[in-house]
């Protein structure tokens, strides 16, 4: 966690950003910035822990590139160990087209589609055969695209009233989503929009 950097642009907000992790950040920060996205800090090292870059996509949705220095843990724990975070989800200006830019970029495969009626396709997405997250096209009233970053908790209705005592704000839910997962959409004291998952039933809880 960091406090906004002087750099950022006027009127930006606190906010989770999410890290894809690669072989070769150059290599894919100049992929991005050829294919219509932008490099908005250049590679760089972090001694001891790695090199990253924060790009962003078409869409001008934000995100970073990371690559791990020696030492880093080569097995990372169960993807829905509670406190990780279990599911990524991006709120895309147009959920297509967002979905065939990542899927080349990274190899991203397709899941199940959810068909959500009035607000579209929710296409699920695929890492390594793993399910890792959705796709979909934001609604209307959503003012611009964003990745969404949902964080594992063992019980959504103790982890509700834990973010309410710490002043955060529930926007919506708790919720069942296909599956039988129980999930919550927050805002932390600062403004920050971040969600919750109960894993339950389906391929996630095993």
């Amino acid at each position: 966690m960091m406090a906004l950097p002087p750099e950022a642009p006027a009127g930006a907000r606190p906010g989770w950003i999410g890290y894809v992790s690669v072989d070769d950040i150059d290599a894919r920060a100049k992929e991005i910035a050829e294919s219509g996205g932008t490099i908005c800090h250049e590679p760089t090292d972090i001694p001891g822990i790695g090199r990253f870059a924060v790009v962003s996509d078409p869409q001008n949705v934000v995100f970073a590139l990371f690559k791990p220095g020696e030492g880093a843990p080569s097995e990372p724990p169960p993807p829905w160990t509670p406190g990780l975070t279990g599911w990524h989800e991006l709120h895309a200006a147009d959920g297509p087209s967002a979905f065939a830019y990542y899927s080349k970029l990274f190899g991203w495969t397709k899941g199940e589609a959810l068909d959500m009626g009035p607000m579209g396709v929710y296409q699920l997405f695929n890492h390594d055969g793993v399910m890792a997250g959705g796709i979909f096209t934001k609604p209307a009233a959503e003012p611009v695209p964003y990745w969404l970053f949902y964080f594992n908790v063992a019980e959504i209705i103790a982890a509700v009233e834990r973010v309410k005592a710490g002043g955060g704000q529930i926007l919506n839910g708790p919720m069942e989503v296909p599956g039988g997962s129980m999930i919550v959409q927050c805002l932390d004291p600062q403004g920050a929009m971040f969600a919750l998952v109960e894993p339950r039933g389906g391929p996630q809880s095993h």
